[in-house]
């Protein structure tokens, strides 16, 4: 058992860079590629025998790239953003319009009844999922550190992520048609 362990921080020293580098040119963003990156170093860890593996590196990146697949299923489902829309101005609505500051009344307006709707759909979710969600979409902390913070396993935390962007979406499905026709 010391051994593996000592195997799977060799392996992590040898090859941690370069594989964060290929996730890396494959993701969006920084946040994603570590998210991933931990994601291939748990299920290595969770490997019964390493040396049953013929090829570690092609292992690794085989791994990898299953993961970046993986996320970017996930994420058509489950982003958020994908309730944003643009004007023939270019400019965003949801969630853009909604975290800036603007004078303008018929704006301010919509504003406030979209956080209404945003909170109350929150307030109907479980505490775990509406925290998860809080604490990354509107404080942008990024799932490992929730998963640190709440001393979970990151999958966990993704799960509930999954679960409440979901709720929101269908319950905030005829306000956003509200708002492509207005």
């Amino acid at each position: 058992m010391a051994q593996q362990k000592q195997n799977i921080i060799q392996t992590v020293k040898e090859y941690g860079a370069r594989l964060f580098g290929f996730i890396r040119t494959r993701v969006d963003t920084d946040e994603d590629a570590e998210d991933i990156l931990q994601d291939v170093w748990y299920q290595l860890s969770n490997v019964p025998e390493l040396g049953a593996i013929e090829s570690i590196s092609g292992w690794l990146y085989r791994v990898a790239k299953n993961k970046i697949i993986d996320r970017s299923r996930k994420k058509k489902q489950d982003s958020l953003e994908e309730l944003s829309i643009t004007n023939e101005e270019g400019e965003l609505f949801l969630p853009g319009l909604w975290m800036s500051s603007n004078d303008d009344p018929s704006t301010e307006e919509l504003k406030k009844l979209f956080w209404e709707e945003l909170v109350a759909a929150l307030d109907e979710l479980p505490e775990n999922q509406r925290n998860v969600f809080i604490w990354n979409e509107l404080e942008e902390m990024t799932l490992q550190q929730i998963a640190d913070k709440e001393k979970e396993n990151l999958k966990t935390i993704i799960s509930r992520k999954r679960y409440a962007v979901q709720h929101l979406r269908k319950r905030l499905e005829n306000l956003y048609h509200e708002f492509i026709n207005y």
